[in-house]
């Protein structure tokens, strides 16, 4: 049998406090992990019903806090030297407040992280997920059945009827719920603060999962590493879904390692359940999250195939998450779930394909079927190879492939914008997924690349070692099986809009994974070498992979260290809804009013607001008579319309309106949105708007 990377079965010291330091962490990231799919899952139920009110909900999750606690200190765990439990707890708390004290003001739902707020928002305000509007509020139905008239902005959906309409968010509802919380508890900036918060716990997560992987004393650098990670730090200064997902994710693959541990004694625990629970249900917190369930199917498989009983819970606890979030989705973000179907469906096929697959293996091996020996006594080496081959052929596409996607999509018209302000050839179907591993080379180095791939094809070659030898596979088999199909999806399809560091939001996953495996290697060399050679090459190879790593993630996250992207943003918004008075109804007029503003002036500063589409911005004269029509609908119900403009006083004049102010001069520094080079800055964003009455 070949040497394998070190394993978590290797002895640790085990004095009662060593044990306790090691359990209380465990506790604290499985609780955590779990207190965010139950208080996703309940907020299906109560924000569902439109019972979302925080002397329900509050006292609910501090009780849901205390039993998945409960829960979680229930599982297993490992002894950690208290050196090691105290510098992750350092890590991790430090992260927390770096985090914490550079966090963004994304409040316009310009982009994601800006959409989750407003949703937090909404059901912090109205108590649930899809909001019903009253429609005499904005003059009666007759206004929104006006051509070119609707509640829908960027990332809320009108739905319903015109009698009877309601404004659905997009996105599924865990970030929203969870954010909402924050809004109780310390208004916007409470919302601002929580993800910091996650995000410490998802890198404390990681740490122990290094340590369970078998790498106990080297699990702070991992921890550390993973914070350094721009991509890391950047969602986790504003209210994007990746903080969560890291918690649950990282929290799932924790369980795993667990219970593929237990079940090597034959101990089925709740690890087992747990693991399934917390990886199916971070699609209740990311719909893409389904990736990594469906990536659960060949570990489970090899696991089985061992005579292990463990991977059927794992299985059915993934199952019932998984078809919980989906019918979640199903019923409160119906609409989004349409608009992505083109990726959805793809995914749920290959699910359906893989567990097809499997289950016809198992089927076959049970009635005596197996691999040819000439077969098994390649596989190792074959599979290493394969890996190293993949890899090469992710890294060399720019080289022979330009990925397109139809012109048409209206992503292709952000890129053809974006490439014509930065001098590049316009050709808007691009998506750039081609330099995924370029990107990633961007944030840690290529020797981490390197180190990482090499790293990953040797763990799989002894993965297949022990299959072919019949011994029982390393329990960090799963994580290792999850995070490697789940980064070669990933650099294969993006799937986000390719401009930078916006499109860094899909290396949430890849990045960390490329910091365990490097860390892990650097672990393997110095237990490696301490056997064979002087202690003092084994320190220096240790050193030069830990170097090769982190050094250059510490330069590219460096120029970032303190930026707090659209800072002041919260005040420009909080001065716009001041002007605004009791009765006042608002009509966005021109594009990027209609992009930013209804959502807003409906959620948080509780006015009713309508939007125009394109096609009605385009004719002044027939805008102008439509405008006419709601303010005599709007006036007769006892409001007043307002005008609202964010790119000047073009449409407001041309509209012919009186009483022009300009209620907003901020300006703001956003993310750059560089498609072809690393982001090193922010950028000004004018946030400056004016308002108008309708009438001369």
């Amino acid at each position: 049998m070949s040497r394998s990377l070190p394993t978590a079965d290797e002895d640790l010291p085990s004095s009662p406090l060593e044990l306790a330091g090691g359990r209380w962490l465990q506790t604290i990231v499985l609780g955590a992990a779990t207190w965010v799919v139950v208080m996703s899952l309940l907020a299906v139920v109560l924000a569902g019903l439109g019972v979302w009110f925080p002397w329900l909900v509050l006292p609910l999750a501090l009780g849901a806090a205390v039993a998945c606690g409960w829960w979680a200190h229930g599982i297993p765990a490992r002894s950690l030297p208290v050196w090691t439990a105290t510098l992750l707890v350092v890590v991790s708390v430090g992260a927390g407040i770096w985090t914490a004290t550079t966090r963004s003001e994304q409040v316009l739902p310009r982009r994601d992280s800006g959409s989750y707020f407003q949703a937090a928002m909404s059901m912090a305000e109205t108590n649930r997920r899809v909001v019903p509007v009253d429609v005499a509020s904005v003059g009666g139905p007759e206004v929104l059945a006006l051509d070119g008239i609707t509640l829908s902005s960027p990332a809320f959906y009108e739905v319903g009827s015109n009698a009877d309409p309601e404004i659905q968010p997009q996105f599924v509802i865990g970030p929203g719920a969870i954010w909402s919380m924050g809004v109780w508890l310390g208004g916007p900036i409470g919302a601002l603060l929580l993800p910091a918060l996650m995000s410490a716990l998802g890198i404390l997560g990681l740490g122990l999962l290094t340590a369970r992987i078998g790498a106990p004393r080297w699990s702070p650098l991992a921890a550390a590493g993973v914070a350094l990670l721009f991509p890391v730090l950047h969602t986790a200064r504003a209210t994007y879904s990746e903080p969560l997902a890291m918690v649950t994710l990282g929290g799932g693959l924790l369980a795993l390692v667990i219970a593929a541990r237990e079940g090597v004694k034959g101990e089925i625990g709740r690890a087992a359940l747990l693991a399934g629970v917390l990886i199916g249900g971070t699609a209740f917190v990311r719909i893409d999250g389904l990736r990594e369930t469906i990536l659960l199917i060949p570990v489970a498989a090899l696991a089985l195939a061992q005579g292990q009983r463990w991977p059927r819970i794992t299985l059915l606890g993934a199952g019932v998450s998984t078809l919980l979030a989906g019918l979640a989705a199903l019923w409160l973000s119906n609409q989004y779930l349409g608009t992505i179907a083109a990726s959805l469906v793809p995914l749920v096929a290959l699910g359906v394909l893989m567990g097809l697959v499997t289950a016809g293996m198992l089927w076959w091996q049970r009635r005596g079927g197996g691999v040819p020996q000439a077969v098994s006594h390649l596989l190792p080496t074959g599979l290493g190879v394969a890996v190293v081959v993949l890899g090469l052929f992710l890294a060399s596409r720019p080289l022979w492939q330009t990925v397109r996607q139809s012109p048409d999509d209206s992503g292709s018209r952000v890129v053809a914008g974006l490439q014509l302000r930065q001098g590049l050839t316009v050709d808007g179907g691009r998506t750039y997924a081609e330099q995924s591993v370029a990107w990633l080379s961007w944030w840690v180095g290529i020797p981490a690349l390197v180190i990482a791939l090499a790293t990953l094809a040797w763990s799989l070659r002894v993965v297949a070692n022990r299959w072919t030898a019949g011994e029982s596979l390393p329990a960090w088999t799963g994580p290792l099986l999850v995070g490697a199909g789940s980064t070669v999806l990933t650099l294969w399809r993006p799937g986000i809009t390719p401009d930078h560091p916006w499109a860094e939001r899909r290396l949430v996953i890849v990045l960390p994974f490329v910091m365990v495996l490097c860390v892990a290697a650097a672990a393997y060399a110095v237990r490696h070498l301490s056997r064979r050679a002087p202690v003092a090459v084994a320190v220096a190879v240790g050193v030069a992979v830990v170097a090769a790593t982190i050094i250059p993630t510490v330069f590219a996250t460096w120029p970032h260290r303190s930026e707090r992207v659209e800072l002041g943003e919260l005040a420009a918004v909080e001065g716009v809804c001041a002007t605004l008075a009791q009765g006042d109804v608002v009509l966005a007029v021109d594009s990027r009013a209609a992009n930013e503003w209804p959502q807003v002036v409906r959620g948080q500063c509780g006015h009713p607001a309508l939007s125009t589409t394109q096609t009605l911005r385009q004719d002044t004269s027939r805008l102008a008579s439509t405008i006419a029509t709601i303010d005599e609908a709007v006036t007769a119900k006892g409001g007043r319309l307002v005008l609202l403009a964010a790119d000047g006083t073009k449409e407001l004049d041309a509209l012919g309106a009186s009483d022009i102010r300009q209620v907003s001069e901020a300006f703001v520094a956003e993310d750059d949105r560089l498609l072809e080079q690393r982001p090193d800055g922010l950028v000004p964003l004018s946030l400056e708007v004016w308002t108008g009455v309708s009438g001369g």
